[in-house]
């Protein structure tokens, strides 16, 4: 780092780079996107030339060895997530990486290991967690809006791959065809080429799953890539003593985020202006969802950096625990059967619950 200001790498750059992580850096005057790197050479050079970028390769690890590089952010297809993570914080390198950073949680839980181990930060592209609406929920959440919180239920309705002839899919073409491999339900992930053929997918469509959260506290999920609706067609809905919330991530008639709230003692919901600290300087709620979310995102990750005292939010750890309950969700799926968690002796301290999924 120079002073106040940290250098990026971004390792991958189709779509999501080019909507989400590129412009996200570059919107926080703190930071300087000083390299570039993908296989697809003329991607690359699209990216390069469109963010005005120097520094192009076909290899990220010509990158690892430079001191002027601060920060190597995976925006990759799947399958490299892990190796490159690891090659990076193996240099000493802060990483933020999208989701999954491996399909096994030990994989990713050594992966934030290494990362203690050298005192290096990461992040994973968890994107909605930096919507504004879901910032100021959580904030409300905090104060004791909702009281002690009883039911959970999230959606995501996602039309993006309702026509079988869309390419566009997180699938490993190596994986058991006999067995459903998850890809809704570890989200959207980095976009993937085109195979230039039709191929048969078994992955999971479509999801529902109910969880137990202690005695107290119940959550179902419906996660979804054939559900016709506006993407990315994220909701939230939490149920308390005293209070609930809904949260819309929904980009709707040019608004792409909702937040609305009711009590016990006035029962219908009503929408809520969200405060403009949970924005971006100059940023509102009629901006593209993608570039909005991120720039929250990177704008984190980038006072965790230069903050030592920073508690991170959404690292490898988080992560890891995110993969784990995934992985359940896998595990009750092929049982038929509720999963207790944490999945192993070694699992994350504390945590106590089942999942079932149908």
């Amino acid at each position: 780092m120079t002073g106040d200001r940290i250098r990026v790498a971004v390792v991958g750059t189709g779509r999501w780079a080019q909507v989400a992580h590129i412009p996200g850096w570059q919107r926080d005057p703190r930071v300087e996107v000083v390299a570039l790197a993908d296989v697809d050479e003329s991607a690359l050079a699209a990216a390069a030339d469109k963010f005005a970028v120097d520094r192009a390769t076909t290899d990220y690890r010509e990158l690892l060895g430079d001191p002027g590089i601060d920060v190597v952010d995976v925006v990759t297809g799947n399958r490299p997530h892990f190796q490159i993570s690891w090659d990076a914080l193996s240099a000493g390198k802060h990483v933020l990486c999208e989701k999954p950073v491996h399909m096994d949680y030990r994989k990713t839980r050594q992966a934030a290991e290494l990362a203690a181990s050298g005192g290096l930060r990461t992040k994973l592209g968890f994107t909605f967690r930096y919507a504004p609406a879901v910032m100021y929920a959580k904030e409300l959440i905090d104060s004791g809006f909702v009281g002690e919180p009883y039911i959970f239920n999230g959606y995501e309705q996602n039309s993006q791959w309702i026509d079988p002839a869309t390419p566009l899919r997180q699938f490993d073409p190596d994986a058991d065809p006999s067995q459903v491999a998850v890809s809704s339900i570890e989200g959207y992930g980095a976009p993937i080429s085109d195979t230039g053929r039709m191929t048969r997918a078994n992955i999971d469509d479509g999801d529902m799953w109910i969880a137990e959260f202690g005695p107290d506290v119940l959550a179902s999920i419906q996660s979804s890539y054939v559900t016709v609706g506006n993407y990315p067609g994220i909701e939230a809905r939490i149920y308390g003593s005293e209070g609930a919330l809904i949260i819309r991530l929904v980009d709707e008639f040019g608004i792409c985020q909702t937040i609305k709230t009711a009590t016990k003692e006035a029962v219908e919901f009503v929408e809520q202006e969200i405060p403009a600290r949970f924005f971006p300087p100059g940023g509102s709620s009629r901006e593209p969802w993608d570039y909005l979310f991120y720039s929250n995102l990177v704008s984190d990750f980038t006072s965790e950096i230069l903050d030592s005292g920073r508690v991170s939010q959404g690292d490898f750890a988080q992560g890891a625990l995110v993969q784990e309950t995934i992985n359940a969700f896998e595990a009750s799926h092929r049982a038929r059967a509720w999963v207790s968690f944490p999945l192993d002796a070694a699992g994350a301290a504390g945590a106590a619950g089942a999942a079932g999924a149908a």
